[in-house]
C-alpha cells in the first residue's frame, strides 16, 4: 500500500527524521482556539492571564532574552527558559526546561508557537523541539495537549477546572 503525503507533510517528517538520528525529539500539536490571534496571544505573554491556564505563579518578559518562568505547582515544578522570538499577535518562541530535571534543564529545548488566523478563531500551532528522547517526547505531548486544551476553554469563557499539577502539590 502506498501513501501520497503533501510537500509540507514530508518535510516534516524528514524534520523529524534528522532530529531523531541528532538523538533529538520533538512534539507538536495544532488547537483551534475560539478567540481572536490577539486573545490568545495576550493568554501566552501576560503573567496575569497565563496562569488561568497554566501554573500558579508566572514571570514573563515577551521581548527577545527576556525572561520565562512558570510554576507550575506552587513549590517545586518551574518550566524556565528565554523569550527568543515575539512577534505580537503571530509568534512566540522561547528557550524552555525544567528547574528541577537532569533530562530537560532550562533553555536545552525550544517551544515555537503560530498563532495563524483563521474566521473562526485561532488555529495555534505549537513544535517544541530538542528534547532528549521519546519518554520526553511523549511526556511533552501528553503536557501541551492537557495545556492547550485548558487555554481553549479559558479564550472561550470556561473554567478550565482544577488543574492536574494544583492536585499533586
Amino acid at each position: 500500500m502506498f501513501y501520497r503525503l503533501d510537500e509540507d507533510a514530508f518535510i516534516h517528517h524528514l524534520d523529524r527524521v534528522a532530529l531523531a538520528a541528532r538523538g533529538e525529539f520533538d512534539a507538536g500539536s495544532e488547537t483551534h482556539i475560539a478567540a481572536p490571534p490577539a486573545a490568545v496571544f495576550a493568554l501566552l505573554t501576560d503573567p496575569e492571564k497565563i496562569v488561568r491556564w497554566m501554573g500558579m505563579t508566572a514571570e514573563l518578559e515577551p521581548q527577545p532574552g527576556g525572561l520565562y518562568l512558570l510554576n507550575l505547582d506552587g513549590a517545586r515544578k518551574a518550566a524556565r527558559g528565554t523569550f527568543r522570538e515575539v512577534v505580537p499577535v503571530h509568534r512566540l518562541a522561547y528557550s524552555f526546561g525544567w528547574d528541577d530535571s537532569d533530562a530537560v534543564r532550562p533553555g536545552s529545548s525550544l517551544v515555537e508557537i503560530d498563532l495563524i488566523e483563521q474566521p473562526d478563531g485561532t488555529l495555534l500551532r505549537l513544535t517544541h523541539t530538542g528534547l532528549p528522547n521519546e519518554e520526553q517526547c511523549a511526556n511533552h505531548a501528553k503536557g501541551w495537549a492537557h495545556y492547550l486544551g485548558r487555554l481553549a476553554d479559558v479564550a472561550a469563557g470556561r473554567d478550565p477546572g482544577p488543574d492536574w499539577a494544583e492536585k499533586k502539590a
